[in-house]
């Protein structure tokens, strides 16, 4: 188990890595609600609608990710990122960035090493059933595989920067989210899980709001399982 970790100041400064992909509706929403002293990472993923000149003109740090996946731009964030604490957040209005305050609070403080928001949707379309039926088959095969008591795969967390890049995540597309929570669980790390506001997001979805990206994600995510399954494996 990880020891608690002592404050340091670097643990003042928090990057938000926002991935991006034609998000030009939302981003003014997402990006007035960056706490404020919180720096703003938004990664364009080959966006057309001319959401990294709006992300730039909002005061936020743009990186380009030409390899196209989720994944891809999330990782892309994180090796950006120069804060001692990152924190992953949709960039299309479906979740509040001010709502990462406390998983910031309880990282620095040093009572969790990842802490992961549990979505709550807020009104009728914020979460299509397809989508909520795929993250709950997945948080069960998780719980399997780590018995970790988590209800979500959610996008919202926030956990040391150094600690997630030794997690060598490999994933660039829709399975990165679940080989962080899983490399992490393995590594012995505290895991933390809170309520957050899940809105209906702003513009078309990528993912869930189709069922051809979620069974995309559920493919990816499954194969996560496997593969960290057969790596568990490799080291006893």
């Amino acid at each position: 188990m990880r020891s608690v970790t002592t404050p340091s100041p670097a643990d003042q400064e928090v990057d938000v890595v926002l991935p991006c992909l034609n998000e030009a509706e939302a981003l003014p929403w997402v990006l007035e609600r960056i706490p404020p002293g919180w720096r703003a990472l938004v990664v364009d993923n080959g966006s057309t609608d001319g959401s990294a000149d709006i992300a730039r003109a909002l005061g936020a740090r743009v990186v380009h990710e030409e390899r196209r996946g989720f994944g891809a731009a999330c990782h892309a964030g994180l090796t950006a990122a120069t804060a001692g604490i990152v924190c992953f957040c949709d960039c299309d209005a479906s979740l509040d960035p001010g709502d990462l305050v406390p998983f910031v609070r309880e990282v620095a403080g040093g009572s969790a090493d990842l802490v992961l928001g549990r979505r709550r949707p807020q009104g009728r379309g914020a979460w299509p059933a397809h989508a909520r039926a795929g993250n709950l088959a997945l948080t069960r095969m998780l719980r399997r595989r780590t018995g970790l008591r988590l209800h979500d795969l959610g996008p919202l967390r926030a956990a040391r920067r150094e600690h997630l890049l030794g997690l060598d995540l490999t994933d660039r597309r829709s399975g990165y989210p679940l080989q962080m929570v899983v490399r992490a669980a393995d590594a012995g790390w505290r895991i933390a899980e809170h309520d957050v506001p899940y809105l209906p997001r702003t513009g078309a979805s990528k993912v869930t709001g189709t069922w051809r990206g979620t069974w995309q994600a559920v493919r990816d995510m499954s194969r996560v399982l496997t593969e960290t399954a057969a790596e568990q494996g490799a080291r006893l």
